[in-house]
């Protein structure tokens, strides 16, 4: 083939085999051959001359495996680089007690002003994982800072506050909290006396929290994608939107060729915008970069809190209360209006619902709506197949035609607590993964990362052994019958998960016409061990047909 054929690859990436995730492709393939960011066709290394030109750039990244970028369809990035670049870290187990929490924050208030807000952020069931079995109380927060506002944000759901922090809040024995929040029903936890004993629950929204200024968003996306994305070969994010300012540096870093992987982003109403002008977001401001790079995906909404909140919607009271079963956060003239304007807009509709009270109340409202439609738009509930206790509510999420939305990495961060809140009906339905498998349901997976998440919750190679090894924060196994295997799991987080976005025809799998997402493992993942699974590198990074990480001998520094 002569250099100025069509024929000619302009890129050919070379491995140890093609895992190609793509139905039908077998794994005699070494290769992959690219032409204007799109696979052209997957070679043996013997046809590397035959697809070869003067112009063309080989990468031989000798017997690594060659995979399709990771997808992760559930993610809250900025929210993750905020917090890391402006929060303290107290999360267990480096800080395995209340002192050591303390202790944290005492050290991260030195050289801030008086009167400067110390945010910590701990871990989701931050009072399973500290050793007292608590979180740290008013007073103990007190004892480190009285001249200092102090919040510990326990995962995103509950938060603890110092009497300064209660104080520039406005949270007194009078305060009435609004009926809603962002994420739900606010609440504020008092004592005997009715005065406020500085925890709070789905309140993080109406705190006058400090943010990191605009001026700094770019320095902080940059560190944090590289860190929590990249590095694990993260190519396309569905990401759930903060701010339009973060949404809008991300543009800017995709016009200027320094966003390193793809977003697809959900407007979160009416966290970043209210639902009426979230659905008519051209008239609010703009995109410049390609849809390749960023485009505005759908529309989020929260229909209940958190299970460590104790606000998640069941069809069973928690433990410890007055039959209190979680509340759905919206009515359903809100619902049915989200629903009207994204079907209009071609806006795909994404709903939070740990509970299963919640995920039914969803499905028979879309259900007196006609049900689900059809390709990118085809609703999402996030959090179903995370815990499902009863059966039905399977059925209500097919007839309604919903994609399910679960979290594998929650089966590390909180499965097993379960049946602390909820008791036997708890322990039912833990990430049934094998058993909605077999059941022809295709599911996705995602990091969910936010305040509190886990240190390896955005490294899809820790997801993977979540599926297969199904191991708790403790120790603990979580109903081992369910485990995953290998390719299952791998289809999870590539192929399937791109199909939740709608663009399963154009990424998941490495095949013809597919976008040049691709990257390099260390080893090949069916030939080691599943604990080495959670740490296994990834060495290359390729990205709409660009390389945005190469750490293989030789590359360029």
């Amino acid at each position: 083939m002569t250099s100025d054929s069509f024929g000619a690859a302009d890129t050919i990436v070379l491995g140890g085999r093609v895992i190609s995730m793509h139905p039908g492709i077998g794994d005699h393939y070494q290769g992959v051959a690219l032409k204007d960011g799109r696979i052209i066709r997957l070679i043996r290394r013997d046809d590397v001359a035959e697809m070869s030109g003067p112009q063309t750039a080989l990468h031989d990244l000798g017997d690594r495996p060659i995979l399709p970028g990771f997808v992760d369809v559930h993610a809250h990035s900025e929210v993750l680089f905020r917090t890391s670049f402006a929060t303290i870290d107290c999360r267990a187990p480096e800080c395995s007690a209340v002192a050591d929490v303390c202790d944290a924050l005492a050290t991260g208030a030195q050289g801030t002003d008086r009167g400067d807000w110390v945010v910590g952020q701990g871990n989701l069931f931050f009072d399973r994982k500290l050793k007292e079995g608590r979180l740290p109380t008013r007073a103990e927060l007190d004892a480190v800072s009285t001249d200092h506002p102090i919040a510990v944000r326990a995962g995103g759901h509950i938060t603890v506050l110092n009497s300064k922090a209660l104080e520039v809040s406005g949270i007194d024995r009078d305060y009435v909290p609004p009926d809603y929040s962002v994420t739900g029903p606010p609440q504020v936890e008092r004592d005997g006396n009715g005065d406020p004993t500085g925890i709070v629950k789905e309140m993080d929204a109406l705190l006058p929290l400090p943010g990191v200024e605009k001026s700094r968003l770019k320095e902080a996306f940059k560190d944090g994608l590289e860190r929590y994305f990249t590095r694990y070969g993260v190519t396309t994010i569905g990401e759930i939107s903060e701010t339009i300012d973060g949404i809008q540096t991300f543009d800017e870093m995709a016009q200027a060729s320094e966003l390193p992987l793809a977003y697809r982003v959900y407007l979160w109403a009416p966290g970043t915008m209210k639902l009426e002008d979230a659905c008519n977001w051209q008239e609010h401001f703009s995109l410049g970069a390609s849809a390749h790079d960023i485009r505005i995906q759908g529309l989020k909404l929260f229909a209940d809190g958190g299970f460590s909140a104790r606000s998640a919607a069941v069809t069973c009271p928690y433990l410890g209360t007055d039959g209190a079963c979680g509340e759905i956060a919206f009515a359903k003239y809100f619902f049915r209006r989200a629903v009207e304007l994204t079907q209009g807009n071609d806006m795909q509709l994404s709903v939070h619902a740990n509970g299963n009270r919640a995920q039914e109340w969803l499905c028979a409202r879309l259900l007196e709506l006609g049900g689900a439609t059809s390709g990118k738009t085809r609703m999402r509930i996030e959090h179903a197949a995370n815990l499902l206790p009863r059966p039905e509510t399977m059925d209500w999420w097919a007839r309604a035609g919903i994609i399910p939305v679960p979290q594998a990495v929650f089966l590390y961060t909180f499965g097993e607590y379960f049946e602390d809140y909820l008791g036997e009906f708890g322990r039912e339905g833990r990430f049934q993964f094998k058993t909605l498998m077999e059941q022809g349901w295709r599911l996705n997976a995602s990091s969910d990362v936010w305040i509190g998440s886990e240190r390896e919750a955005t490294n899809p190679m820790f997801s993977i052994w979540c599926c297969l090894k199904r191991q708790a924060y403790s120790g603990k196994f979580i109903d081992p019958e369910e485990a995953l295997t290998l390719d299952q799991a791998l289809r999870m987080h590539t192929l399937d998960s791109a199909a939740a976005l709608g663009e399963d025809d154009v990424r998941g799998s490495l095949a013809p016409g597919k976008i040049a997402d691709i990257i390099a493992l260390e080893r090949d993942p069916f030939e080691v061990e599943v604990d080495d699974l959670r740490t296994l590198p990834v060495d290359f990074v390729m990205a709409r047909g660009r390389v945005v990480r190469n750490t293989t001998a030789g590359a360029p520094a």
